[in-house]
């Protein structure tokens, strides 16, 4: 199965030949960015400034960027998949899938700020460029703009998509806080760590997914399954994110080396690793209880520890076992279905990407 682009705006599904991730991404961007674009061009001048700028789309002076871009579009394509996977248009869940990439970087912009990362996307972020509280005052205006967006669309979903939108913003409110508070703490376990990424990312994917059920107008049993396929996805993919956090490649993630490290975050392989009880655990517990901050000559030895005392090991077999439970969860849409297909691609190779 594979997706055509028209430039009429019509979605073709064309039968009997695959096509890869990436031609899947660049479908959902080119459908739903220039709805993105139209949103954000609605913001005040200053706060559309910066917002532009952390999409790519401009530097920071509001020239244009012929190569920008707004990231991979992870969740407004689950958003389109998702309606179609249930019968519905995807171009009728356009709103939805702007709405969740809106609250996604309303999210990046206020973590940049909260962890001090100088660079997102090969770039200096926005709060470095711009200053602390503009890049905070814009993530609020992204946020707010998310459900203005819902609320116009006039789709007989919007009210309810809004209320599980709302819901899903609360979640991660919830996650990210309770992410700060570890890294107060001398000892984290794997559960709470879990909880605290069911919330900071598995909550928003869950929801894209949901509202893109929704937005094709699909039952409530299947709004719930690809709302659970979505959960479990999340999950497999910060155990991902935190992987590539710490030994993916800066030119190709576009972050920086160590930088939960740098934090000491819980992220979920240095849990494992403390977990561990296993003598590269114990030392690690003390390099991260430590009033001294660690030097940039003792990260990789850090990263060495994590991996030592089994914590990459365990974080890549827990997301192949969160990606299986996800597409198990898509069998319930009908092993016939050519869209559950693709999402099952997608989700397979989410959790082998190197960014």
């Amino acid at each position: 199965m594979s997706w055509s682009k028209s430039r009429s705006g019509t979605d073709v599904v064309a039968p009997g030949r695959v096509v890869s991730t990436e031609q899947t991404l660049a479908w959902s961007r080119e459908l739903a960015e220039p709805a993105l674009r139209t949103a954000v061009g609605t913001l005040p001048v200053s706060m559309r400034r910066i917002a532009g700028y952390h999409l790519g789309w401009w530097d920071r002076h509001g020239t244009h960027v012929p190569s920008g871009g707004s990231g991979k579009a992870l969740r407004p394509t689950l958003v389109l998949l998702s309606s179609a996977a249930v019968g519905g248009t995807p171009r009728d869940a356009v709103p939805a899938a702007v709405a969740v990439e809106l609250v996604h970087n309303f999210s990046l912009l206020h973590d940049d700020v909260m962890d001090g990362d100088l660079t997102r996307r090969h770039r200096p972020t926005a709060w470095s460029v711009f200053g602390i509280g503009s890049a905070i005052l814009a993530g609020d205006a992204l946020l707010t703009l998310a459900l203005d967006v819902l609320a116009a669309s006039s789709h007989p979903a919007a009210g309810a998509a809004m209320r599980t939108l709302s819901a899903a913003v609360q979640d991660l409110v919830e996650g990210q806080c309770t992410d700060m508070d570890f890294e107060q703490r001398s000892t984290v376990d794997i559960l709470e760590c879990e909880n605290m990424v069911a919330g900071k990312t598995a909550a928003l994917i869950g929801a894209s997914c949901a509202l893109g059920a929704m937005f094709g107008q699909a039952s409530q049993d299947r709004v719930g399954h690809l709302r659970a396929f979505g959960e479990q996805l999340g999950l497999a993919f910060q155990h991902v994110d935190d992987l590539l956090g710490i030994w993916g490649r800066p030119e190709t993630t576009g972050k920086p080396v160590f930088s939960d490290l740098r934090n000491r975050k819980k992220s979920l392989p240095v849990v494992a690793a403390l977990a561990s009880d296993s003598p590269a655990g114990r030392e690690l517990a003390g390099l991260y209880a430590r009033t001294a901050p660690l030097t940039d000559d003792e990260l990789p030895h850090v990263a060495d520890l994590v991996e030592r005392a089994g914590g990459r090991e365990w974080s890549r077999s827990q997301a192949d076992d969160l990606m299986a439970r996800a597409v198990a969860r898509l069998d319930e849409l009908g092993q016939a279905n050519p869209v559950a297909a693709e999402l099952t691609d997608m989700a397979r190779r989410l959790t082998r990407r190197d960014h």
